[in-house]
């Protein structure tokens, strides 16, 4: 499995909420269900990443 970035989010308590229960709902946890969202408006937004690209790395071969 992939490294997970780890971050803090400062969020509306009433989203919290509406969260926790969605994500109760599709039996996830609140942290996958905010994961799930994102990746599904990062698809429809047409910015997913190709997991097969590694963009910390650059060739050099042809300088």
């Amino acid at each position: 499995m992939a490294e997970k970035k780890k971050f803090l989010l400062r969020i509306d308590e009433n989203i919290y909420a509406a969260l926790e229960k969605w994500a109760a709902d599709d039996l996830r946890s609140i942290n996958s269900q905010i994961e799930f969202l994102l990746k599904d408006m990062l698809r429809k937004a047409g910015r997913t990443i190709d997991k097969t690209q590694d963009t910390s790395k650059t060739d050099d071969s042809n300088s």
